[in-house]
């Protein structure tokens, strides 16, 4: 048997998420039947995780195992001929067999979007969020600095999520500014469910004077008394490398 790992690009704008879903159409159910077409036998793919309805990714990855033997250049190639326009594969290569896309994965980096405009943008409606106050930048940084290290992240994660622990360690947040856009550039060993949604909601809200600065350590204490972090919505997320 061979193991297989594929890096993949997608806009998820028109899926239900990367998971199957009784409820519409998937990226990994895309994935799936384009390997069906290529191999002519179903695989299951597994990956290092999931995104949301809405969610893109650069660098998502997931593996699969086959005994059917190709040429290193097919898995790419013949994969992205059966896939729709909106996901390709990046990378393909064979991995040794105790690889597994998920557990192996020793940390993952985000990138959130945010449009700083009072006029939308049609072309930037799909992969960004659109915030038309003006934002204290430095406030921003100051509150994500709060972010970093290991904490209990339970009051940045959405009901039903089945994670068996809640803490995590953040290791860099960036907040660069390229044009009319507001880049957060977030890594860290793992997220919760819409974890990294929560973060960059609640950092806005202090850029917008909302939220006092306090709020970041009175969350990660689980204090009851302060209003839950505010969830960004999905399209300014993308999902841009998992570090094995």
């Amino acid at each position: 048997m061979a193991k297989i790992k594929l890096t993949i690009e997608y806009d998820g704008t028109a899926y239900v998420g990367w998971q199957l879903q009784p409820n519409g159409i998937s990226i990994q159910q895309r994935v799936e039947e384009a390997l069906q077409k290529l191999l002519g036998e179903f695989v299951r793919v597994y990956s290092s995780g999931r995104t949301d309805a809405g969610v893109h990714a650069f660098g998502m990855v997931c593996h699969l195992e086959t005994a059917r033997d190709l040429p290193q250049s097919a898995w790419r190639e013949g994969l992205n001929r059966f896939l729709p326009d909106d996901i390709v594969v990046r990378c393909a290569e064979a991995v040794a067999d105790d690889f597994h896309a998920r557990f192996s994965a020793t940390g993952k980096c985000y990138r959130y979007s945010i449009l700083r405009s009072a006029v939308r943008s049609p072309l930037q409606r799909q992969t960004s969020w659109q915030v038309r106050q003006i934002l204290d930048l430095q406030a921003i940084r100051q509150a994500a600095g709060l972010l970093l290290g290991e904490h209990d992240f339970a009051a940045f994660r959405t009901s039903g999520c089945a994670a068996e622990t809640t803490r995590r360690r953040i290791f860099s947040i960036e907040v660069n500014e390229t044009g009319n856009l507001l880049l957060i550039d977030i890594c860290g060993s793992g997220f919760l469910k819409n974890m990294v949604r929560m973060m960059v909601g609640t950092l806005i809200e202090i850029g917008r004077g909302k939220r006092p600065l306090s709020d970041i350590s009175a969350l990660l204490s689980g204090h009851a008394e302060v209003s839950p972090a505010l969830t960004a919505p999905p399209q300014g997320l993308c999902l841009v490398k998992v570090y094995y």
